[in-house]
């Protein structure tokens, strides 16, 4: 086993790599980029090394730097994660030369698989069932609206180096053909220094589902079954679990037969996934090979027991493997879930900031969460916006939701926001539970985008009972601080809890660890030992565990709970006849503007001064966090002023255009 590794990566992925080196009595060394000079990976890390300012291609994707770094601190092996130079060739090859170990797969295999347009063409030499589509370079616009049309649309533009949802768009006509085209070769220019496109056939109603494959030195390889990852948005993959509810024993036996016999065409010797693919009716198409770790490999080590990230390290030193296909089972389920800073109420759109509180959920042998931040880091704009993984363990799929909806509920974060309300939201629907899911299902479900989750009885009932507990819990406190000298006077009983201006009666007697609480004339039994000092409200009602997010306002509360987000007042009768007669407050008028949803860089402005534009049509390019943003016009107008240029970086609710 090596004695000391560098890991070059940032956030979540390397504190991961960290936590195996400490496994193995591993040194481990951090390299960092301005942005990430207080991360918690260089807290963490045995040794640290800059490499560099925060844009990525100045940092993370030098590998000039990583190897300098590498030769510095006497590192004998380089652990690329996933992403910038995981699956970089060139970069391996060049570790090789200078004697120092890659841990990944071999140059060749690195070289047929990571370009998706030749492992598609190895695929076919390997008799590997692939999608119809044109391998060929796409060079212009025009001509891939020609090849779309003779592939038939529905197609899937995809970047070559594509990976993690960059460079890719479903076009059903010639129009996003055209648009779809542009968009990711621009994206997977600046995300991969690397613009070639290919197109393929969209198969409608899949399902993306991934063998996990585990090769060493010596020709042995084993798969460690499938993980379902069909939940996605733009993409990119949002919830995955293994197994998948989807396959049988055969299903997954041939999946597993057809990756392990790609991996030995290219003599694989790491752990990497071979995606595939799913219609309706269980055929399957291989759809590309990742030479690397996934995001999504803990759902994998939650139900084998196997650390992937160890292997990865014990192959890498020439180890073999001492596990056989034999020995690897499925016990339970697992699902992961990944916590991105953006926000669900805005289209997702990214959110940069800094977290003034990151609260995680209490971890066990059921919940597990893989982070690379802490309350006080900063969200910047140069990279990726995932905060966490959140996974859970049961030993079913419905054991293993339930402990997910627990988790998120106990997750609080603030400073920027969180795709959390919506990881609730997709996780509560009956779709979602009965396993009925597709890569269209965000889409499907969400049509109109994410507006929040409408409050059930059961869910009103909790945030009645914790809203007035917290404010008597308050109000006591207060009366015995003001009446140090003499007995307080007893506080009332009967209360209103107002949620989003919904009147709810309310009676309250606090006792010893709790409240009796009555809730439209039947008497409830609340256990909580919150204090005023807690962002997350835990507590029992009527024999049932819940946990909701809490944040103070000048006037009651703001409540979170299982993708609902409401405004709580608790007052007295008369002030809830009060609040009855005040006037909504005005939202200001905006539209003669168009602001910047988001901050970023323009990448392109494509509307000039004095054109007429019609709703949806495309005006600007934004780019945050390595995707692009496409900002269309809110309504039919005429341009006005432009207020910037490409290259321009701009705030959130920037003026960006006006109309006349």
């Amino acid at each position: 086993m090596f004695t000391k590794i560098l890991i070059a990566n940032r956030g979540e992925i390397a504190v991961r790599i960290i936590r195996a080196c400490k496994k193995l009595s591993v040194q481990s060394v951090a390299v960092y980029s301005d942005a990430d000079a207080n991360s918690l990976a260089v807290e963490l890390a045995d040794e640290a090394v800059w490499i560099g300012a925060a844009p990525a291609a100045q940092s993370y994707l030098d590998s000039d730097k990583i190897i300098a770094a590498a030769k510095t601190t006497g590192a004998e092996a380089v652990h690329p994660g996933f992403g910038f130079l995981s699956e970089n060739a060139a970069f391996a090859q060049r570790l090789e030369a200078e004697g120092i170990a890659f841990i990944g797969p071999n140059v060749t295999a690195i070289e047929i698989m990571g370009d998706k347009i030749a492992s598609k063409e190895f695929a076919n030499k390997a008799k590997v069932n692939t999608v119809p589509g044109h391998m060929g370079l796409i060079e212009t616009a025009e001509e891939a609206v020609s090849i779309a049309k003779q592939v038939g649309f529905p197609v899937m533009i995809k970047a070559s180096a594509g990976g993690g949802g960059k460079g890719m768009r479903i076009a059903w006509d010639a129009d996003e053909a055209f648009e779809g085209f542009t968009s990711a070769r621009n994206e997977a220019r600046t995300a991969f220094g690397d613009e070639r496109i290919f197109i393929e056939r969209f198969i409608t109603e899949p399902r993306h589902i991934e063998i996990q494959v585990l090769g060493d030195k010596y020709g042995h390889i084993i798969h460690l079954n499938e993980r379902e990852c069909s939940i996605q948005r733009r993409n990119q993959k949002v919830i995955e679990e293994a197994p998948s509810p989807f396959l049988d024993e055969k299903n997954r036996a041939a999946m597993g037969a057809q990756a392990i016999a790609l991996a030995a065409a290219v003599n694989y010797d790491s752990a990497g996934t071979v995606e595939f693919i799913v219609d309706k009716d269980r055929n399957f198409y291989f759809l590309e090979m990742n030479t690397r770790l996934q995001v999504e490999h803990p759902v994998t080590e939650m139900i084998t027991g196997v650390d992937l990230v160890e292997q990865m390290m014990r192959v890498a030193s020439g180890e073999k493997l001492a596990m056989k296909q034999d020995d690897i089972g499925i016990d339970g389920w697992a699902l992961e879930t990944r916590i991105y800073a953006e926000d669900p109420y805005r289209n997702f759109l990214p959110s940069i900031g800094r977290l003034n509180r990151f609260t995680q959920p209490a971890q066990s042998d059921a919940v597990r969460l893989d982070s690379g931040v802490r309350a006080g880091d900063d969200v910047s704009i140069f990279y990726d916006p995932m905060l966490a993984k959140l996974v859970t363990h049961g030993a079913d799929r419905q054991s293993a939701i339930t402990a997910m909806e627990s988790a998120l509920d106990e997750f609080d974060i603030a400073g920027v926001q969180s795709n959390i309300p919506f990881l609730s939201a997709v996780l509560a629907q009956k779709r979602f539970q009965s396993g009925a899911i597709t890569t269209a299902y965000i889409a499907e479900e969400f049509e109109g985008g994410f507006d929040g989750v409408q409050t059930s009885p059961g869910m009103r009932r909790v945030m009645c009972a914790a809203a007035a507990y917290m404010c008597l819990t308050l109000s006591e406190r207060a009366a015995h601080i003001s009446n140090r000298m003499t007995p307080p006077a007893p506080l009332p009983l009967h209360w209103v809890v107002l949620l989003d201006r919904e009147a709810n009666d309310v009676e309250i007697r606090l006792h010893e660890g709790g409240a009796e609480v009555r809730l439209n004339g039947k008497w409830h039994d609340l256990l909580s030992d919150w204090n005023p000092t807690q962002h997350v409200f835990r507590g029992t009602l009527d024999g049932t565990r819940f946990a909701l997010t809490v944040d103070n306002e000048t006037e009651g509360y703001v409540l979170r709970y299982r993708g609902a987000q409401v405004r709580a007042i608790v007052c007295s009768p008369r002030i809830t006849e009060l609040h009855a007669i005040l006037p909504e407050k005005a939202h200001a008028d905006t539209g003669q503007h168009i602001l910047s949803p988001m901050p970023g860089r323009i990448v392109l402005v494509e509307v000039s001064e004095g054109q007429e534009v019609k709703t949806g049509e495309p005006v600007l390019v934004v780019e945050a966090m390595k995707m692009e943003n496409i900002i269309r016009a809110e309504r039919d107008g005429v341009i006005d002023t432009i207020h910037v240029a490409a290259d321009d970086n701009v705030a959130a609710d920037e003026v960006l255009v006006s109309f006349a």
